[in-house]
């Protein structure tokens, strides 16, 4: 299982497995990361689950449809490495991927 390392807003640094075939968003929820509210349940429709991917791994993420573009137009604080963690499926390729979580809860 990939390990995801996810930062929330207060400097908390949480390592946590995530089977493969979830999505960033239900791996934080599953263990319990503050900050990811994911009030749509995933569906891209909210924009309560937006994180900041680690510059070192921009590179390494998959492409950012134009669904997940515009619902990030809707994020507070949206930067360019801005993605929402609905829809990111995590696999192998994504193990050691770090995700600071955004503030959420506005």
């Amino acid at each position: 299982m990939p390990k995801i390392i996810y930062i929330t807003t207060d400097g908390t640094r949480h390592e946590v497995d995530v089977e493969n075939g979830y999505s960033l968003m239900e791996g934080a929820i599953n263990n319990d990361i503050d900050g990811i509210v994911a009030e749509c349940g995933g569906a891209c429709a909210c924009a309560t689950c937006h994180s900041y991917v680690d510059d070192a791994w921009l590179d390494k993420m998959p492409p950012m449809d134009d669904m997940e573009d515009s619902m990030l137009d809707a994020a507070f604080e949206r930067k360019d490495n801005s993605r929402l963690t609905c829809q990111i499926e995590v696999d192998e390729s994504l193990d050691g991927l770090i995700i600071h979580v955004a503030d959420n809860e506005y």
